[in-house]
């Protein structure tokens, strides 16, 4: 199984139509179908039903495509890094990144770096912890930033400056507005929306055993599309302060709960890691940064 297939493959699985596909391909289509054939041959199995104007994955075509989009982004990387070794001015970086206005703390180093190192590039993918841990856990990834205590067997980790603080987010001239505090009696009969992570977790343990009398009407892993959802009149957003919008022109309000509720953010890197030179003087720089705040 050559990269070169799975590339035509994820190809074909994106635009689940194989002309298209071809001609994005820029080979033509009675190859690509013959190269495809071949494939479903080498694994044993079926991976498209076919129609007469569009292809769509089975089960085991699903499959195949999460795992060759892992193999192909490897593939990238490993050839972007070698390529990057002798450049002296530059290389990659790959970051996984949860939702925190602190990431201005690695977004202002990676700025200074690339004064210093024109030729660096950032590779940016956002998630919740488990998603940015599975990446950095199969190498697609230098460092992955989670809203969670890390498992320092798996992980070295740096602990963030500050603390992002929960509160309710709501429309500007709620009744709830007019209170300096949410508390848990304050949520009772409202359509929450959060994130299945901090559902789970924080605002679990926050609510002391009465999280069912809670209303949960939906999840979100964006907060910006939560707060959309809010400014529609959908409901109420339970999220980090400043990472949407609240001032007065927005038409949302943000109001911390009491008791208080706070998640530590932290920079992960696998143990025993092997760094591109561009990647190591961004950890030293982040951990001269974080030292310098956390002694204030």
């Amino acid at each position: 199984m050559e990269i070169r297939t799975l590339r035509h493959f994820l190809a074909v699985a994106r635009e689940e139509n194989m002309t298209r596909a071809a001609e994005t391909l820029h080979i033509s289509q009675p190859t690509l179908s013959k190269e495809l054939k071949a494939l479903e041959s080498e694994l044993g199995k079926k991976l498209f039903t076919r129609s007469s104007f569009s292809i769509r994955l089975t089960e085991e075509g699903m499959l195949l495509r999460d795992r060759a989009a892992d193999l192909v982004d490897m593939a990238d990387r490993i050839e972007s890094e070698f390529l990057t070794l002798s450049d002296v001015t530059g290389g990659d970086i790959y970051l996984g990144l949860a939702e925190s206005y602190q990431i201005r703390y690695l977004a202002r180093e990676i700025k200074l770096l690339k004064e210093a190192y024109p030729g660096l590039r950032t590779h940016i993918a956002s998630g919740d912890t488990e998603q940015v841990a599975d990446r950095l856990d199969k190498g697609l990834l230098d460092f992955a930033v989670l809203a969670e205590e890390p498992n320092l067997r798996k992980y070295n980790a740096l602990a963030f400056p500050a603390e992002d603080v929960w509160g309710l987010i709501m429309p500007e001239g709620d009744s709830l507005s007019e209170k300096s505090f949410i508390c848990f009696e304050d949520l009772l009969g409202l359509p929450l929306f959060c994130s299945a992570q901090a559902w789970n977790g924080e605002v679990a343990r926050w609510c002391g055993g009465r999280q069912e009398e809670l209303s949960l009407e939906g999840s979100f892993k964006l907060a910006y599309n939560g707060s959309v959802f809010v400014r529609e009149g959908l409901g109420y957003l339970l999220s980090f302060d400043r990472l949407v919008d609240t001032s007065k022109r927005s038409g949302l309000c943000f109001r911390p709960l009491s008791p208080r509720l706070t998640t530590k953010l932290y920079l992960v890197w696998k143990k025993y890691p092997t760094f591109s030179p561009i990647a190591e003087r961004f950890l030293q720089k982040i951990k001269q940064v974080f030292l310098r705040y956390n002694r204030w």
